[in-house]
């Protein structure tokens, strides 16, 4: 058991030695390997960094912007005022059903609330004149708790039949179909003389979208949405105007991921002013750039620069003799420079590039 333990140590004591004797003969290699000529190296200076989220995505209406109006009332389509493309107002007459019906409920409903405004004037006359013979001994209690009753009775029959008018004439209202918001008729699914019926749910006679309130849905990847803030800056461009950029801005970000091909994305609103000289419509494909926060007068180097390795990030350092690796910690990450914490000076140069394209000698394992 002691030779086995003894022998154990020994194994291990000379694994470590050997992985430091390795360590060290690969900092002397990285430090006395003369720099190639062909070597690029960058000094590591201070710069004024951003970065931008590429994304592609679709234009859509805002919520509310597309409208899609129908009939509360069953009949036949008698006159429709508007076509595909049309510019409308907000409460402007589009299409009118056939009123004769609806007219014929509101002529209905007036006889019958006339009918109760009578019986309820001869209600009142009565229980006033039933009121006074017994104030005179002429007619007995229970005669006047009658005459109360029956003008009760009158009056509710009179309040019943003056909503059925309220009804019957909303009833011929839904026969006029106006416009709910403004915008343009993006498309029309009735035309004259047909017939539809409003039983269980309204059916669609036109679609109006809303021009001047649009926005652009961005598919981030899961990657990049950790950096998307709300009121982040953002350009893009569509396919019909490729040399225009359009300026918007994040404003919404929603929860629930979309996986579209097997990748994760997050739907990232971009609100925006349509221009009238380019104007944008729904369902057009954007291409987005969003604008992360930058930084300024940053000490930095290139992104080709930097290595890591499962010791962690770390640059090679130009030295008389060869170079230095040099462990640093890093801050924002632009488009083409990164920001350095710690671990490198103003000034110092760095290569850039895989090492093995200075020297085979000055690669670590991990590089190649």
């Amino acid at each position: 058991m002691r030779t086995g333990g003894w022998i154990g140590r020994a194994v291990l004591l000379g694994l470590g030695l050997g992985a430091g004797w390795l360590g060290a003969q690969r900092t002397r290699a990285l430090s006395s390997t003369p720099l190639p000529a062909t070597a690029e190296t960058v000094a590591a200076a201070r710069r004024d960094l951003g970065a931008t989220v590429l994304a592609t995505g679709v234009v859509r209406p805002q919520v509310g912007a597309q409208v899609a109006v129908g009939s509360r009332a069953s009949g036949i389509v008698r006159t429709l005022h508007v076509t595909v493309g049309d510019r409308v107002a907000a409460g402007q007459l589009l299409a009118e059903l056939d009123r004769v019906e609806f007219e014929t409920q509101v002529d209905r409903a007036e006889a019958i609330r006339a009918v109760a405004l009578s019986e309820r004037n001869w209600a009142e006359q009565e229980h006033h004149r039933v009121t006074q013979l017994v104030r005179g001994g002429h007619a007995t209690a229970a005669e006047l708790a009658g005459a109360e009753r029956a003008i009760e009775t009158a009056r509710a029959r009179e309040r019943e039949a003056a909503a059925s008018l309220e009804a019957a004439k909303v009833q011929l209202g839904y026969t006029s179909i106006r416009a709910p918001i403004g915008g343009v008729v993006a498309s029309v699914s009735t035309q004259e003389g047909e017939t539809v019926a409003a039983s269980f749910a309204s059916p669609t006679f036109l679609t109006i979208v809303d021009l001047s309130r649009l926005e652009v849905w961005a598919y981030v990847d899961e990657t990049d949405i950790g950096r998307i803030t709300i009121g982040q800056q953002a350009r893009f461009t569509v396919d019909t105007w490729p040399d225009d950029a359009f300026a918007g801005r994040v404003s919404a970000v929603r929860p629930s991921a979309e996986i579209r091909d097997n990748v994760v994305n997050y739907v990232t609103l971009i609100e925006f002013s349509n221009r009238p000289d380019r104007l944008l419509r729904p369902e057009m494909t954007a291409t987005i750039n969003i604008v992360l926060e930058g930084r300024t007068d940053a000490l930095s180097v290139p992104n080709g620069a930097l290595r890591r390795d499962s010791g962690g990030t770390y640059l090679l350092v130009r030295r008389e003799t060869g170079f230095e690796r040099r462990d640093v910690t890093v801050g924002f990450r632009g488009s083409e420079f990164t920001e350095l914490l710690s671990g490198v000076a103003d000034g110092e140069r760095v290569l850039v590039g895989r090492p093995a394209a200075c020297d085979a000698g000055t690669a670590t394992p991990e590089d190649r």
